[in-house]
């Protein structure tokens, strides 16, 4: 006799001893458990147990917050991988607000068939990255779907940092003759990437600036404080995609010079052989900042005594309105607009 067809079935097969990640990992039930127990949790902190809410200490004062999703590709690359991406990318974030980042939320979403071990690794990045930027993963979730419907793993990180006084007035608060700031090489991150994914044979082979920001941030407030008018992580779009926001939020131009942007010589040849703008690339330690000029050489000699921003130069100024609102003046000498991207040279960068 045929079983009824609503007779209940388990449809997810398991597999207590596999070494990859299966559908039933993220169903609740016993393995998720051992997965929590025995890699995230141990990846992540011994002390670690997430809850469905994180309890924190009272803030002293005001609070920022940011959340951001990251779906790179490669998962590893020269000088970093997705998991120190992910927290310093929204340590940054928090740091360019003016505040120091305190907590994280971590949300993982893994591919069926993604190898335990590889899972582990991303992990322990993240647990170095966050004590490296000293802050805490509070809370999180897993998520497993079919093969097929992520690329392998894909992080979001959420952040809550307590805002410095005195807070940053931001790009509107711009004024004519502010200098321009850029605190390193640009470009690095985005051709890393790039290198990395299409298997680019250069020797070194290119590697990400990815790195926390923050320690540049502070050195910058602490010498010359409300002077700061805005500061702003150069990640997708790089520095064009900055500077054109920056332009529209203050009703100014903004105008650099391309031979005071620090490019460095790997970045430059790679650009060169394949038809792209170094400004358009993705940085993931690198910033921009605008500031009172009469406090620029304050600023850069603050920025100097950090590893991070030890090549930080003025790029450029703020000028009144004109016909573009971002102005280039080339090697040679003529000025030109600098349009942002029409499209995405480069996509899933981060």
């Amino acid at each position: 006799m045929a079983s009824p067809s609503w007779q209940l079935n388990c449809p997810v097969s398991i597999d207590t001893h596999s070494d990859r990640i299966t559908l039933a990992h993220g169903e609740g039930g016993r393995l998720m458990r051992r997965l929590l127990e025995q890699v995230i949790y141990p990846s992540l902190g011994s002390s670690l147990r997430f809850a469905d809410a994180a309890s924190l200490q009272k803030a002293s004062s005001k609070l920022a917050f940011s959340t951001d999703s990251y779906v790179v590709s490669p998962l590893f690359f020269p000088g970093g991988d997705i998991g120190s991406l992910a927290v310093f990318g929204t340590v940054n974030d928090l740091a360019v607000s003016g505040s120091k980042p305190r907590w994280l939320s971590l949300s993982v979403i893994v591919e069926e068939g993604l190898p335990i071990m590889l899972l582990q690794q991303v992990l322990q990045s993240i647990a170095r990255t966050a004590g490296e930027c000293q802050v805490q993963i509070v809370t999180g979730d897993t998520k497993v779907v079919p093969h097929g419907e992520v690329d392998g793993l894909f992080l979001n990180t959420s952040g809550i940092g307590e805002l410095i006084e005195p807070v940053l007035p931001g790009p509107e608060s711009l004024q004519d003759g502010d200098v321009l700031i850029v605190t390193g090489p640009v470009g690095r991150h985005g051709v890393a990437i790039l290198a990395a994914r299409e298997k680019l044979d250069f020797q070194p082979p290119p590697a990400s600036d990815c790195a926390s920001l923050l320690p540049a941030a502070v050195a910058l407030r602490n010498a010359i404080g409300p002077h700061v008018r805005a500061m702003r992580d150069a990640t997708r779009g790089g520095v064009t995609a900055v500077l054109h926001e920056w332009a529209i939020a203050s009703g100014k131009t903004m105008r650099i010079d391309e031979k005071q942007l620090p490019v460095d010589l790997l970045t430059k040849s790679a650009c060169e052989l394949l038809g792209l703008e170094p400004l358009h690339l993705a940085c993931e330690g690198t910033m921009v900042l605008a500031v009172d000029k009469n406090y620029a050489d304050q600023a850069l000699l603050a920025l100097h005594t950090i590893k991070v921003s030890k090549q930080a130069t003025i790029m450029g100024a703020v000028l009144p309105k004109a016909s573009t609102p971002v102005i280039i003046r080339r090697i040679l000498g003529r000025e030109q607009s600098l349009d942002e991207p029409s499209g995405s040279p480069l996509p899933r960068i981060c």
